[in-house]
C-alpha cells in the first residue's frame, strides 16, 4: 500500500457518518470540536463556515471543505453577521428562520479517527482545507461528490453499503487534493523526494521484513549515509525509528480491529515473539497489548 492509504487506514475507527442539511433564510448551526475529521459538501446554494479559531470561509455550490483535526465551527447563511456564532443551534435543530437568502443544501459528515497514532502526513494538514469547485480541478473528488449527490437523491437497493463506501473514497480524494495543492511543506517535499519515497514505499509494502539500513539503502539506490540524512531531514526521524513507530501503529490497529492472537500480530508486524511485541508495545503505549485491546473495545 502507498503511504497516504496507510496513513488514513491506520487511524480510521468505525464507519463514517453523515447528515443532509436543507435550510434557508437566516440560519446558523454549531458543530462542536470532534475527535476525528469533519467535512461538508455544498450540494446547492452557498453559505459561510466560521471556524472557532480562524478566518471565515465562503462556500459555494460544489465546494468541499475538510476539517482534518475536528475543529469546532459554525455554518451560517451567506449574509450572516457577527452574531452568527452566538445564535447558532445544534445541527439537529437547524431550520429556516425566515429572512432573505435562498435554500442551501449540504452533506455534513465526520470520520472517527484514533488521534494517538496520527501519521505525520495527516498531522501537517491545516485546521480547515477549502477545496473550491473549479472545472477540471480534482476530477476524482468531483466524481465522488456527484455520486454522493445521486445516492442521496434516491433510496436505491444497496445504498446502505454504497454511501459509507463513497464517504471512504471522499476522504481519500480530499486528502489527495490537499496534498496536490499544498505548495511548500513537509510531506509534499517528502513525496517529491525519490530516495525518501522509495524507502517509505519499501517499509510500508513489507513492514514485517527484517529491514536493516543496508537493505533499505539498497532499495532506495543510495548509500546508508545519504538515506539517513535525507530521510531524517524530511520525515523527522531516522528510517529505523520510523519503522518501529509504524510497526507499533499497525499492531495497535490490528489489536483494535481484530481478535487475532498476539503471536499473529507479532509476526505480521516484524516481531519475533509475542513477548518482543509486548515489551515494545508497553514501552510505546504505556499499557500491555491486552489492556490496549480491552480499552479500545470499551470505548
Amino acid at each position: 500500500m502507498d503511504v497516504v492509504s496507510d496513513a488514513i487506514a491506520a487511524v480510521r475507527v468505525g464507519r463514517p457518518s453523515s447528515n443532509r442539511l436543507r435550510v434557508g433564510g437566516s440560519w446558523s448551526v454549531r458543530l462542536p470540536s470532534y475527535e476525528g475529521a469533519g467535512f461538508h459538501v455544498v450540494l446547492s446554494g452557498s453559505c459561510r463556515l466560521l471556524p472557532d479559531d480562524g478566518e471565515p470561509v465562503t462556500l459555494g455550490t460544489g465546494d468541499v471543505v475538510l476539517l482534518p483535526h475536528g475543529a469546532g465551527h459554525v455554518l451560517a447563511d451567506r449574509t450572516a453577521g457577527p452574531d452568527a456564532a452566538r445564535r447558532a443551534v445544534p445541527l439537529a435543530e437547524a431550520r429556516d428562520t425566515g429572512g432573505p437568502g435562498p435554500e442551501v443544501e449540504l452533506l455534513c459528515g465526520k470520520y472517527r479517527l484514533d488521534r494517538s497514532r496520527t501519521h505525520p502526513l495527516l498531522a501537517e494538514l491545516p485546521q480547515v482545507v477549502h477545496l473550491p469547485h473549479r472545472v477540471g480541478a480534482h476530477p476524482e473528488l468531483r466524481s465522488a461528490v456527484d455520486l454522493l449527490a445521486r445516492e442521496l437523491d434516491a433510496s436505491r437497493p444497496g445504498s446502505g453499503l454504497a454511501l459509507p463506501s463513497l464517504l471512504d473514497l471522499l476522504l481519500v480524494y480530499m486528502v489527495r487534493a490537499c496534498l496536490d495543492g499544498a505548495g511548500p511543506g513537509l510531506w509534499p517535499a517528502v513525496l517529491d523526494d525519490p530516495v525518501t519515497t522509495a524507502a517509505l514505499r519499501a517499509l510500508h509494502s513489507d513492514p514485517a521484513a527484517p529491514w536493516t539500513m543496508e537493505r533499505l539503502a539498497a532499495e532506495a539506490g543510495v548509500s546508508r549515509a545519504t538515506l539517513a540524512r535525507r530521510f531524517t531531514a524530511l520525515v523527522g526521524r531516522p528510517p529505523m525509528a520510523y519503522l518501529t513507530w509504524w510497526r507499533l501503529t499497525l499492531a495497535a490497529t490490528a489489536l483494535r480491529a481484530s481478535d487475532a492472537p498476539l503471536a499473529t500480530v507479532a509476526r505480521a508486524t516484524g516481531y519475533g515473539s509475542p513477548y518482543a511485541l509486548s515489551h515494545a508495545f508497553s514501552r510505546e503505549f504505556g499499557v500491555t497489548p491486552g489492556k490496549y485491546r480491552d480499552a479500545a473495545r470499551a470505548a
